[in-house]
């Protein structure tokens, strides 16, 4: 039996292949408890919950191994443990809120009901997270639920990067370039601005880099442009997918093999990407097969070249570069992928000490570095515990 606490604000974080809570402090928003998915070959294993100090404190096995088994097994984890963690308010990532919404929200039937008239700019992400909002306004009634938005981040980059050249009605019904992992990248901001790293710099990429991945161009504090577009299938090539394609693929894909928009979908998010190319999209498991498997090596080559490109490409919009983030699953755990995507990247300034890169030291930069290289673990959760409790405490 844990310790009673004081009350507790749910962060829920449902991505393409993870799935965590965190329970933080509603008055000092420090971390109580955390829970976290394994997910493995399409499936969810098991679920484990942490203590603050990051110790094991259940290790559960899953009744059901899909999605809604695990949403299943977190709300009966967190109803039997009520007394110690009382829930005040609970924050939700949303992948994007389409054109109407950008800044978190506190939930309501007009808020889902808006949500559901967007659901066609992100079919593979909004149904679920609507359904989670549903399951636990069930379990928790009474308890308010706010919407923290994946795009908001993005939401002042400039025309140029934000509209396609299509007509005029496309853009006004929501087609528009959105930008995601904003949440990630707002906790590195602070991150940065914490560790007073070159406070005068303000040209700075962050390459968030996990199944899913984008880098993004910020000057001056403001998103200016980004690898994702309309949804977070484009960009970089990722596990599972495929990123930026010319259009004619697109329409050789529907005229030369039958493919609908449903199938075109499941294609290009689910079954393409690294997975395609070498048979898994799991990265790890990529670095481990590169040596005696000439495709797994062309996937992690692609990915690294096309992560090297839009860094070089990003820099060039902002006219130089101060300093460069690696984030996400990869970007905090992998100095090989980093150490291959910068390097014969000096004409930048970007030059890695290899030590403190293997050693995975949060600064990764050679003294001799024109631009500062940082490697930090972002923590959307608490980018959403803090936009929750800012949301139901305005004074504050």
């Amino acid at each position: 039996m844990m310790m009673p606490t004081n009350n507790c604000i749910l962060a829920l974080n449902m991505g393409s292949s993870s799935f965590k809570f965190k329970l933080f402090d509603a008055s000092t928003r420090k971390m109580k408890i955390s829970g976290n998915a394994k997910y493995s070959g399409g499936q969810f294993l098991t679920f484990d919950i942490k203590n603050f100090g990051d110790l094991q404190v259940e290790h559960l096995a899953l009744n059901r191994t899909d999605r809604t088994g695990v949403i299943d097994q977190m709300i009966h984890w967190l109803k039997a443990h009520e007394l110690e963690f009382p829930i005040v308010a609970i924050g939700h990532r949303i992948v994007q809120g389409g054109p109407k919404h950008f800044n978190p929200i506190i939930i309501s039937k007009e808020v889902i009901s808006n949500l559901q008239q967007y659901v066609y700019l992100a079919p593979n992400h909004l149904p679920a997270e609507i359904e989670l909002i549903d399951k636990f306004s069930s379990a928790f009634k009474g308890v308010k639920q706010i919407a923290c938005f994946d795009t908001c981040f993005h939401q002042h980059m400039p025309a140029n990067a934000r509209y396609y050249p299509l007509s005029e009605k496309y853009r006004t019904s929501g087609l528009m370039r959105y930008g995601f992992h904003g949440l990630s990248y707002e906790f590195i901001m602070v991150k940065l601005a914490e560790q007073i790293l070159h406070p005068a710099r303000k040209k700075i990429i962050i390459a968030h880099l996990g199944n899913g991945a984008s880098v993004v161009a910020v000057k001056d504090g403001i998103s200016i442009d980004t690898t994702m577009g309309l949804s977070p299938m484009g960009g970089l090539v990722m596990g599972t997918r495929s990123g930026d394609l010319d259009p004619g693929v697109l329409l050789l894909l529907m005229k030369q093999y039958g493919l609908d928009a449903d199938q075109l979908d499941d294609l290009l998010s689910k079954h393409s990407g690294m997975l395609a190319i070498a048979g898994t999209g799991d990265v790890e498991e990529l670095l481990d097969l590169e040596k005696t498997n000439l495709k797994a090596k062309e996937a992690l080559s692609l990915f690294c070249y096309q992560a090297k490109k839009s860094i070089a490409a990003l820099a060039a919009a902002m006219g130089g570069l101060d300093t460069l983030v690696f984030t996400g699953g990869i970007g905090t755990n992998s100095s090989v992928i980093r150490e291959r995507i910068c390097h014969d990247m000096s004409f930048l300034g970007i030059i890695l000490d290899q030590q403190a890169n293997h050693d995975h030291k949060e600064i990764i930069s050679a003294d001799r570095s024109w631009v500062t290289v940082c490697a930090f673990e972002t923590d959307e959760e608490q980018i959403i515990a803090q936009h929750t409790y800012n949301l139901l405490n305005p004074k504050n």
